[in-house]
């Protein structure tokens, strides 16, 4: 029994008995994994650092400088003239958080590399780069691409170099000099002329071409002289003749007497002779692919972008355009060059492109056959596109309507420069009688070449009938026509750049700045898409010929350049050549600081009283143009713009007059005398009468050669007036 309690007590305390915890133990700590470092790339720009991460991998972190971080300060000259010239660089305002995330960056990776532009501001880029995140000056850090697609960006970092301190001293040099003249002239006008105005080297020798131009127009003496230009016809098929000259030599026709002189020889119903006829194939050969001004040049004529603009869009399409299951692609190679060339590869693609779309007679060279040669970009190409196959047509859905528009032309240019010459063939006729010679010439294509894909306009025939030695034609009328020579047409920026370019003035980077400067600075204005000089333009230019002749010397501006050509080739030392110039510029400042005298820019009456305080109004030079202030400025700070009237009632309130007025921009616009209360605007001037088929006011236009006068909504035109 006691053992049954025994046994039962047991029980009870073995199954009460709670188990002896088990002891805990401790978590173990999480070793933390140290992420690989990675290899830093700097670039300039956010969207050209998306691409190329893309190309890189995982291993990569590509970030963008945007741009320059370092410069000379704007508040002071910041040159040692004494030193060597030695440049004071500070860190540019607002580029502190930038700078700060870049050496962060820096200290966490494995290796930086610096790929900047592949021209002497890229390179200086790449310096100040390695100066503010103390890299290693002789460390093989730099890589340059002359285009963003993933073989040109991978091959680039298997041939890392040095960082090419010819090019930094070339980008150097030119600062400094820009700013040598910039902070000794710029000053000198705001204490003589007016405040806010500046001086350059490329703006100044601008501005000159563009007053000289002027001056031409001015004193250019019109004169007369004329043609004849004459019918033929043999059997049925009449064409066109014109006259040559007589006696088997060419005579000029300066006014009617000479033209009825040359009539009264001719017997108008007899026979003329064809004493000679002369049978060509003409070949037309393609242009060279773009460069930075030919592209900026062909894009105003052709698209009318400004330069700007220009640039803007060849940007985007070089940094990288999303382009569907592809992702971002840079579709043209770099846009800043002088170069022409085209790498083996690139022509390679397009002999490949030709012969499979258009046939082997399109193609101006054969595919290369088996491995190609190295050198598939470099820096110094022509702007192509990155691969010929990307047509603009497999693009269009991603592009933006300016994106397109100058691949296109990009694309087709280059294409074009890699084909077959265009081939016509051309009949030259000479027509005879009584020793007065006409002469005629017909064209027919007789293969496109080229012009398949780029041409001006479809070459049209001039078919003559088929005519030979001894034939006899008879005349059908004759045209005298009066002509007066034209002066020289005023700069457009197309023309400008060509100008510029020609004279070795500037280079692919300063042209669109320059333009802009001298537009903001109200030097000039345009007009038509013609650049005129302003009156504020005229008196700065007067100062800097008189006191700074150098500075508009296009010889002297041209040997300039050339001397930075030859520093960026390591052949010449800058200080040297900054030296050269500076001095006797210094002394050209220090004769015009005691000699200049001050400006008075007289403010013209403009002919009402302010109707605020009753005193005379003036015409007063804005940013933006001319325009009305208060005479008791500042005392009344009452301003009213200029307008002119064109003798047209608003077509919308048919209440107010319709007023010419300008835009920020310069550029003439109408609208309504009554705004804000009628908000009636029109790019085109409307002529005060309705379209006869929708009852829309009409508006005259501006075509070639003259003003047509339209209805904006399409449906209705008259001809056009010269």
């Amino acid at each position: 029994m006691n053992t049954k309690v025994a046994l039962s007590k047991g029980e009870i305390m073995a199954t009460s008995t709670k188990p002896k915890p088990k002891a805990k133990s401790k978590p173990k700590a999480k070793t933390k994994r140290k992420s690989p470092k990675k290899t830093l790339v700097i670039v300039e720009s956010p969207a050209k650092a998306k691409t190329i991460e893309k190309y890189l991998g995982r291993s990569y972190k590509v970030v963008a400088s945007k741009g320059h971080v370092r410069d000379l300060p704007k508040s002071k000259m910041g040159v040692d003239i004494d030193h060597d010239y030695e440049p004071h660089y500070i860190s540019i305002r607002g580029k502190g958080d930038t700078i700060k995330e870049l050496r962060s960056a820096a200290k966490k990776a494995k290796k930086v590399y610096l790929a900047a532009d592949p021209d002497r501001e890229g390179e200086s880029i790449a310096w100040h780069l390695q100066h503010i995140l103390d890299l290693d000056p002789n460390d093989d850090n730099r890589v340059v691409f002359n285009e963003i697609t993933k073989d040109a960006v991978k091959e680039s970092f298997k041939h890392p170099r040095n960082i090419d301190m010819n090019l930094v001293d070339a980008q150097q040099a030119r600062r400094i000099l820009d700013r040598l003249v910039g902070y000794s002239i710029s000053p000198l006008l705001w204490q003589k002329v007016k405040k806010g105005l500046s001086a350059g080297r490329v703006q100044s020798i601008a501005l000159w071409l563009i007053i000289e131009r002027e001056k031409a127009i001015k004193n250019f003496t019109p004169e007369e002289y004329w043609s004849i230009d004459s019918e033929f016809k043999k059997g049925r098929s009449k064409f066109k003749a014109a006259f040559y000259g007589v006696n088997g030599k060419k005579k000029d026709l300066p006014n009617n007497e000479a033209v009825q002189a040359i009539l009264k020889q001719l017997d108008p119903k007899g026979d003329f002779d064809i004493t000679k006829v002369t049978r060509r194939e003409r070949k037309r050969q393609p242009q060279p692919p773009f460069t930075t001004s030919t592209m900026q040049q062909e894009a105003n004529r052709k698209l009318n972008f400004r330069t700007r603009k220009t640039m803007m869009a060849a940007q985007q399409l070089y940094e990288g355009i999303n382009i569907g299951k592809e992702g971002s692609q840079g579709l043209i190679t770099y846009m800043r060059t002088d170069s022409t060339r085209i790498s083996v590869i690139a022509k390679h693609e397009a002999s490949k492109f030709l012969h499979e779309e258009y046939g082997e007679e399109y193609a101006a060279t054969k595919p290369i056959k088996g491995k190609l040669p190295e050198g598939a970009q470099d820096a110094h190409e022509a702007i192509r596109p990155t691969s010929v196959f990307r047509t603009p047509a497999s693009l269009k859905k991603y592009l933006t309507r300016d994106q397109f528009r100058l691949y296109q032309m990009v694309w087709s240019r280059f294409l074009a420069s890699q084909m077959t010459p265009a081939i016509m063939d051309t009949m030259a006729v000479t027509i005879e009688q009584n020793n007065v010679i006409f002469k005629a010439n017909g064209s027919k294509m007789k293969f496109d070449g080229f012009l398949k894909v780029y041409g001006d306009t479809k070459e049209k025939d001039n078919l003559l009938p088929d005519l030979e030695t001894g034939d006899v034609v008879s005349l059908v009328k004759n045209n005298p026509d009066q002509h007066f020579t034209q002066p020289p047409a005023r700069y457009s920026e197309a023309t400008l750049i060509k100008a510029l370019e020609e004279k070795g003035v500037g280079r692919p980077s300063t042209y669109s700045p320059t333009i802009d400067t001298i537009q903001r600075r109200y030097y000039v204005k345009e007009v038509g898409r013609r650049f005129e000089p302003t009156e504020l333009g005229e008196i700065v230019n007067k100062i800097i010929v008189e006191y700074f002749p150098d500075v508009v010397n296009i010889d002297f501006t041209a040997n300039l350049e050339g001397k930075l050509d030859q520093v960026e080739e390591g052949k010449e030392n800058w200080i040297k050549l900054v030296d050269t110039f500076y001095k006797p510029f210094s002394d050209e400042v220090e004769s015009a600081t005691k000699n200049m005298e001050k400006v008075q820019i007289k403010d013209e009456p403009a002919g009402f009283n302010c109707d605020i305080c009753g005193a005379p109004m003036v015409i007063k030079m804005g940013r933006y143009g001319k325009f009305n202030a208060c005479s008791r400025f500042p005392d009344c700070r009452n301003t009213k713009p200029i307008v002119k009237e064109i003798g047209v009632i608003c077509p919308k309130c048919h209440e107010g007059q319709v007023i010419e007025r300008k835009s920020r921009k310069n550029r003439i616009f109408y609208g309504c005398s009554r705004f804000p209360d009628c908000d009636f605007v029109s790019w085109d001037k409307p002529i005060g009468r309705d379209c006869p088929k929708d009852g829309h006011f009409l508006v005259e236009k501006r075509v070639k050669g003259g003003t047509q006068v339209v209805c904006p909504n399409g449906d209705y035109e008259e001809p056009a007036q010269k």
